[in-house]
């Protein structure tokens, strides 16, 4: 496995600085932001989509820093009613990443609005009442498989092999069911960016999310979440408060190591291994209470004790 950590985790910093900090952590990469939910700091994508002067720059800029470009990762709603340039943020980052020779693409999956004219995006969470499946049936009929398959189409022209996506709440695919779903009905270009930190929150297991989902594993986001037990006895993990307000959450993202332990991240390294998965471990920062540099100094110090890097040589001898 490689470690990397997500461009946003650094996102008041410089380009420069950025990628200085990321030479002395001594990872291997970094996860670019492109747009969506992200301002995107350190990567302007007008301007790499009409230069390419700008993309060799900023590609000549990794290399001398000895760093690879792990993904382009344009998180958003590309399936929002009333925001169509989501979507073709995600469309010009793969158009983009083909152009750099870059072959993973990191979004969401996106979440319509429940019926034609709606203005907002609806989650359906519930089989009750009788109405969510109507909403379920035209947002994956009419909305989340035609718009997957143009970018399938997409992607294999511009030369990208794999669209990770994260399965994440308020979208269409947010667990393993609904991702082998949409693979099994676009193909195998799309896969899951699977980050252990939502299904924490959702309730799943993602040791057991990472066998299940097997090769479909194309990339993982490594975030933590807190579980905040005497809040969520009363709350829930329905939580729509204050993502600043800790205390007050039922669950809250969490620098690695402080809402599950090491020995958990080491079964989460070896149930990917397990899975077949030897790919990047990208962190990502999201913690309101720790400095953003000093919590990724310490998630990159708690996941380089515990990811396998080398490959593996056993085989039994012959007695």
């Amino acid at each position: 496995m490689k470690l990397g950590f997500v461009s946003d985790s650094l996102g008041g910093m410089t380009f420069d600085r950025l990628l200085d900090n990321a030479a002395r952590l001594g990872v291997s990469g970094v996860e670019v932001n492109t747009g969506g939910w992200s301002t995107a700091p350190h990567f302007d994508l007008k301007t790499m989509k009409a230069s390419a002067d700008a993309r060799r720059a900023f590609t000549r800029a990794f290399e001398n820093s000895g760093l690879e470009i792990i993904a382009l990762n344009a998180n958003g709603n590309p399936l929002h009613p009333t925001q169509p340039e989501q979507g073709e943020c995600l469309k010009d980052t793969i158009r983009i990443a083909g152009e750099m020779g870059i072959k993973t693409v990191c979004t969401m999956s996106g979440l319509p609005a429940g019926r034609e004219d709606d203005l907002m995006p609806n989650w359906v969470v519930s089989s009750w009442p009788p109405e969510t499946q109507e909403i379920l049936r035209y947002q994956w009929e009419e909305k989340l498989l035609p718009f997957w398959t143009e970018i399938v189409v997409l992607a294999k022209d511009c030369g990208v092999e794999r669209i990770a996506l994260e399965l994440h709440g308020n979208q269409c695919v947010y667990n393993v069911p609904s991702l082998l779903k949409l693979r099994a009905a676009v193909g195998p270009i799309v896969g899951a960016n699977l980050d252990p930190s939502h299904l924490f929150w959702m309730g799943a297991d993602p040791l057991v999310a990472a066998e299940a989902l097997g090769e479909a594993v194309y990339h993982v986001h490594a975030k933590d979440t807190m579980l905040n037990a005497p809040v969520q006895a009363t709350t829930s993990l329905l939580e729509n408060g204050s993502l600043m307000d800790i205390p007050a959450r039922s669950w809250s993202y969490i620098t690695l190591g402080f809402g599950h332990g090491e020995e958990w991240w080491r079964q989460f390294c070896y149930r990917l291994k397990l899975a077949g998965y030897d790919g990047w471990l990208s962190i990502e920062h999201e913690d309101v209470l720790l400095n953003s540099l000093e919590g990724l100094e310490k998630s990159v110090a708690l996941l380089k004790g515990v990811m396998p890097v080398a490959p593996s040589d056993f085989t039994p001898q012959a007695i």
